[in-house]
């Protein structure tokens, strides 16, 4: 077959071209790093790199989201825990301020301390991510969350909380609201509060109480309204003897019971007796007693006096003294709930013993005067910033003995209460934490599988594209040598 000089030219140049991209394409994988330099090296390879870069991309932001969120997370944290010191310190304090040595100025020391201390609280609840980001303002990150108000440290943020993605499935509270943090802490005992009568002269000191039965509450608020003892003369005394009021004088001793005085008179000679009507028993070392007119008469934590006017008590005369009790009310329908009717009268007051109504229960202790009262009602919200507003004015008020008792002891339950809420707070930012924590080694596992998949569909083989390299060269060289062989040919040198 002839084959004419121009096709050899040509079909020479064509190969040489050839070997020559070839070659220039395995250089260009070398230099570059990668095995597919355009997507029609590999169009299936190439899709498959182009949703691995995306989902590697994605991954990479979750991972800034993860940091994002646990440096928040960390510094509400952080913030809380210098909360939790804060609350600690201020109970400890409070305690201290019971003692009965301290004096009015001393309990104004404290009362001054505790100022610095609301308003380091302020300035805690106010703390920021470094950003100007408030931590506890909800949606509203750029509001002052807390400020003084007219009615106290008011909350000018929202229930928000900011989510963030933290992975394709997940999104995580990287904040809380305030109002759940400080704002929203029960009072009392999470169900009830119950507190003396700010007009109370007496030395009652009331418990916070516990719940009895769930299912008797009502939901309604109730009073304790106290009437001391009393003594009165029988109506058919003959005798001229006058009978005082009766104080509790050991209340420990104080049986609840009633109790009748009677009198006799032997040649010249008058004694009383005292029974106690309740049991029907009389009373140990009350019998036959030497009448003395005006002598404290003491029995059972209860004293007394009978006095002449200007004639003595007269045989068979008598008198009768009842213990202090008290009549418990519903302050929302105005019913007698203690004592249960149809009995009237009142219930006998016995120190510490417990009262029990209406699935709730607490104890007084103490001996409350004649007109006191102590209230139940239902739990509400209470900020802790008023909690220690309230402790500072009760510690600030020239006042001692039992009121100050019932301020203190209602004020240390109240930084329980808000304790508890910061440290259920604290266990929540702690999951979330964690959560995190663990979703960021997840992350960076995907990572990795992501880049090795990626790195074997594109990454070039060095070994391979080097050695290709060296052939392609020695096969070009071949290529160039022959075809100046084959071009150096002619007919013309055999003539």
């Amino acid at each position: 077959m002839r084959i004419s000089s121009n096709t050899i030219f040509d079909s020479n140049v064509a190969a040489l071209n050839q070997q020559q991209a070839r070659l220039l394409q395995t250089q260009q994988q070398i230099a570059s790093g990668r095995r597919i330099l355009a997507a029609s090296d590999d169009p299936v390879a190439a899709t498959r790199i182009l949703d691995i870069t995306q989902s590697d991309a994605i991954n990479t932001q979750y991972a800034i989201n993860r940091r994002e969120a646990r440096h928040t997370l960390s510094l509400a944290e952080s913030t809380l825990q210098s909360v939790t010191s804060l609350i600690h310190d201020v109970r400890t304090a409070t305690v201290n301020a019971g003692n009965g040595s301290l004096n009015n100025s001393d309990r104004k020391t404290i009362a001054s301390d505790f100022t610095g201390r609301l308003q380091e609280l302020i300035g805690l609840a106010n703390s920021t991510d470094g950003a100007g980001n408030y931590l506890f303002a909800g949606f509203q990150s750029r509001t002052l969350p807390f400020a003084g108000t007219a009615a106290g440290v008011g909350y000018f943020g929202d229930d928000g909380q900011r989510l963030v993605q933290v992975s394709a499935s997940r999104q995580i509270d990287s904040t809380n609201s305030g109002a759940d943090v400080f704002m929203r802490v029960k009072n009392g005992n999470g169900t009830f509060i119950a507190q003396a009568a700010s007009t109370n002269t007496g030395s009652g000191i009331v418990s916070s109480g516990s719940v009895s039965n769930p299912a008797l509450l009502t939901g309604d608020s109730y009073t304790l309204a106290f009437a001391g003892p009393t003594a009165q003369a029988a109506g058919a005394n003959t005798g001229n003897g006058v009978i005082s009021t009766p104080t509790v004088v050991a209340p420990a001793s104080v049986t609840g019971n009633d109790y009748s005085i009677a009198f006799s008179v032997v040649l010249g000679v008058t004694t009383y007796d005292v029974t106690n009507t309740t049991t029907g028993l009389p009373v140990s070392g009350m019998t036959a007693q030497p009448y003395v007119s005006g002598q404290a008469i003491i029995f059972d934590g209860l004293q007394f006096n009978i006095k002449d006017t200007p004639l003595p008590p007269a045989n068979g005369d008598t008198f009768t003294v009842s213990s202090p009790g008290y009549i418990v009310t519903n302050s929302t329908t105005l019913a007698t709930v203690l004592p249960v009717p149809p009995v009237t009268g009142r219930v006998p007051y016995i120190s510490g013993q417990t009262i029990s109504f209406d699935g709730m229960q607490v104890d007084i202790q103490g001996t409350p005067a004649s007109g006191d009262s102590f209230s139940i009602s239902p739990s509400v919200n209470e900020s802790i910033f008023k909690t220690v507003a309230d402790l500072i004015a009760a510690l600030n008020a020239p006042a001692a003995g039992a009121s100050l008792t019932n301020s203190l002891n209602r004020g240390l339950n109240h930084l329980d209460n808000a304790l508890n809420n910061v440290l259920t707070t604290r266990s929540s930012l702690g999951l979330r934490l964690n959560e995190v924590d663990a979703l960021q080694v997840t992350g960076e596992d995907l990572g990795l599988q992501l880049k090795q998949t990626l790195s074997g569909l594109q990454d070039v083989d060095y070994n391979q594209s080097i050695s290709d390299l060296t052939l392609q060269q020695t096969t070009l060289q071949a290529a160039q040598k022959s075809f100046v062989k084959v071009s150096d040919l002619s007919l013309f040198d055999y003539i």
